[in-house]
């Protein structure tokens, strides 16, 4: 910890609950709880749900449920602002009696009129500051009937900077910020006030989130100073692209990370995955969720936008499934089989997995090739029976079946053996063997390799399917 860290860090995940917790909301979550956990210090959720008109009880539990999948769970919160509203009323009213805010009658045309006639003149579009109190200034009549806003008197010089834990040095005159809107007319306090005082009541020590904020920042901590509150350190981290460079969306995958879940992604790579977009260490690729937090430091976040390569992540699932146990993977993917209307304890799952993992991408892809071994056999095509099992393949079968029967142990390694003893007494190559013997036992032409299939499959089961295509 550096001389400038506060001696309890405390970072803050922020979501507004108008969608789901999306790939962009999702990657700000890790960093700043993997900032929090490097430092032993507290990560806060707080659901920003004060646009009543866009925030849904479904798009909450959404992001609930992508924070959990993701093993982020917060030390403090959720918190929800519109539970914090008589505080926000509490803290207008102080500064409104300070001084350090007004109210303005302005209506919204007018307003709009205002920034019209700046436009006009070249000038940056904004309030003109008619219901601003200075001294020796007298303010207009109020409007009979018109309910006011209140805004934040923006100081009219001097320059709003900060050193950004990203970026580095970003400054903002303060003749080119307007008088912000602190309350609307019924009342509700606005996102950028909200934002100053959650951010000062909860201590927070570090803010991390996307660089859409970075005109903000500016507002928010001339609000602050005004409060007389300390300020935060702020990084701005920059967007993710899709493949194509250009800006993230649906059809680039910008969906819901739960749909990942749906897919059939481990959180422990999409945690990998997302981490690497903006964040290294060294040239690692891969690392643990132990590891992250670890090695976490701001210095190693890009200042340049970072790109969603869907290849990558399978690259990265792949190997998170190859390394986990057979066990895991088969408690993992059994609701998959399931859903697929398999019957998982129908077979050893852990020996499938085993069989399986090195070839596959996804949860779901492991699901669909247990299938082999989970679904009801229905028999074999007749398309398949004509042109593979033909009598000199089923004579050889025959041989097979016979021989099988009579195995002192059902292993892989005695039936590799046994086939490679089959194939030299017919004096045949495998896949005079192998495709009918497939056929025969699993109703297809490709398996993974056929002595582990019969292991697995057990000798019962394979001796009966073998009895069944001899007999047509």
């Amino acid at each position: 910890m550096t001389s400038s860290t506060p001696a309890v860090v405390r970072t803050r995940f922020a979501p507004s609950p108008t969608g789901y917790l999306h790939l962009g909301g999702a990657r700000t979550a890790l960093f700043s709880w993997a900032f929090a956990r490097h430092h032993k210090g507290v990560f806060v959720l707080r659901i920003e749900d004060t646009d009543l008109e866009r925030s849904t009880p479904e798009a909450v539990q959404a992001i609930l449920d992508g924070m959990n999948w993701l093993g982020m769970q917060p030390d403090e919160g959720p918190f929800y602002q519109m539970q914090r509203i008589d505080r926000y009323r509490e803290v207008i009213a102080k500064m409104l009696d300070e001084g350090s805010a007004y109210y303005c009658y302005s209506s919204p045309e007018e307003v709009e009129a205002m920034r019209e006639k700046a436009r006009a003149a070249g000038k940056k579009p904004r309030y003109d500051g008619t219901w601003r109190p200075e001294p020796g200034k007298t303010l207009p009549p109020v409007p009979e009937g018109r309910t006011p806003v209140v805004r934040f008197k923006t100081p009219l010089d001097g320059v709003t900077h900060w050193n950004d834990i990203v970026k580095g040095p970003i400054s903002f005159d303060n003749t080119e910020l307007d008088d912000l809107i602190i309350a609307r007319p019924d009342g509700t306090p606005t996102y950028n006030f909200c934002v100053v005082v959650d951010d000062w009541d909860m201590k927070i020590t570090h803010v991390l989130r996307g660089d859409d904020h970075i005109n903000n920042t500016p507002r928010q901590i001339n609000i602050l100073r005004a409060l007389g509150g300390e300020l935060p350190q702020y990084g701005h981290l920059p967007m993710i692209l899709g493949p194509d460079g250009e800006k993230l969306s649906k059809r680039h995958g910008a969906v819901s990370v739960m749909q990942y879940d749906d897919e059939g992604y481990l959180p422990e790579a999409m945690i990998n995955y997302l981490a690497r977009l903006g964040w290294s260490h060294g040239n690692d690729e891969l690392f643990s969720r132990e590891q992250l937090v670890e090695w976490f430091d701001t210095r190693s976040l890009s200042k340049s936008a970072s790109q969603w390569d869907p290849k990558k992540l399978n690259w990265v699932n792949a190997h998170y499934i190859r390394a986990m146990a057979d066990a895991e993977l088969a408690r993992r993917v059994a609701p998959r089989i399931r859903a697929l209307g398999g019957k998982p304890e129908a077979v050893d799952l852990d020996a499938v997995m085993g069989l399986l993992k090195d070839r596959a991408e996804t949860l779901n892809q492991l699901a669909e090739g247990a299938m082999l071994f989970c679904r009801d056999f229905t028999g074999i095509d007749s398309a398949l029976r004509s042109e593979h099992l033909t009598p000199e393949a089923l004579a050889v079968l025959a041989d097979f079946a016979s021989q099988a029967a009579t195995l002192p142990a059902w292993t892989t390694e005695a039936l590799a053996d046994l086939i490679k003893a089959t194939l030299e007494k017919h004096g045949i190559k495998m896949p005079k063997l192998g495709v009918p013997l497939r056929v025969a036992v699993a109703g297809q032409k490709q398996t993974p390799a056929i002595d582990a299939v019969l292991k697995i499959m057990g000798r019962d089961t394979v001796l009966a399917r073998l009895e069944a295509a001899l007999k047509g």
